[in-house]
């Protein structure tokens, strides 16, 4: 068997609400493969976005426990946590939050710099990304400069500057045309084979979902196995 790039043991995530306790996870036990690629669906509010914000350690879990390559994510104190976060997991969100006064070599370069690496390095390693995602003629443009799919390509990079083992993406398709979604997918999913990284990726595209080996519907705050086409 490969090594586990994620487990999680009865993870659950309650939230409160007027005076109430919401539970969205209910016990959720899962163990994903170093270099897996899954689709996670659901319906609207039934808690994909709290999984992957919890196992991105964005978010603390009511109870259960998360491994990232057998590290116990939450057993460890709040500054080991930021370094776990920083150097091992990318993130890539529907809204690419890039900073909109920072060009684009310097948007991926940040991850890097808060990191500790050197700001040359961060540079080269941000140029050599920007130029596999296809942007090495628009580093000095900033994300008002972009079109929707340039700027989530350039999130993509800076997703992946720090050379993560898990790869989370939250919808990075939603606000993109049909053309330009299946390019960003294809893109993920090249990357995905060229460095080994696990990629996770939660959209409402059937269509999306299909081009993954293995699917994770989220209902009633439980993963189902669905059969793949």
């Amino acid at each position: 068997m490969s090594e586990l790039a994620l487990k999680v043991e009865g993870l659950t995530k309650s939230f409160e609400m007027g005076g109430n306790l919401l539970p969205v996870l209910k016990g959720i036990d899962l163990e994903v493969e170093t270099g897996e690629r899954i689709a996670i669906v659901g319906q609207s509010g039934s808690g994909k976005s709290t999984f992957m914000h919890v196992i991105g350690t964005l978010d603390q879990p009511t109870s259960g426990r998360v491994f990232l390559h057998g590290l116990d994510a939450f057993a460890r104190a709040d500054a080991e946590l930021d370094t776990l976060r920083n150097r091992h997991i990318g993130f890539v969100f529907q809204f690419h939050h890039l900073l909109p006064d920072q060009d684009a070599v310097h948007n991926v370069m940040i991850p890097a710099l808060i990191g500790g690496m050197g700001p040359d390095e961060a540079r080269q390693r941000a140029e050599v990304l920007l130029d596999r995602v296809g942007l090495s003629d628009r580093l000095d443009h900033r994300p008002g400069e972009l079109s929707g799919g340039e700027q989530q390509r350039v999130a993509l990079a800076r997703a992946l500057v720090q050379g993560p083992k898990l790869l989370l993406a939250d919808e990075p398709t939603g606000n993109l045309d049909p053309d330009t979604a299946a390019e960003m997918l294809n893109l993920m999913l090249e990357l995905n084979a060229e460095q080994k990284t696990t990629l996770l990726v939660v959209t409402h595209s059937s269509s999306l979902a299909d081009q993954f080996p293995r699917q994770l519907a989220l209902e009633g705050g439980q993963f189902v196995e669905q059969a793949c086409v």
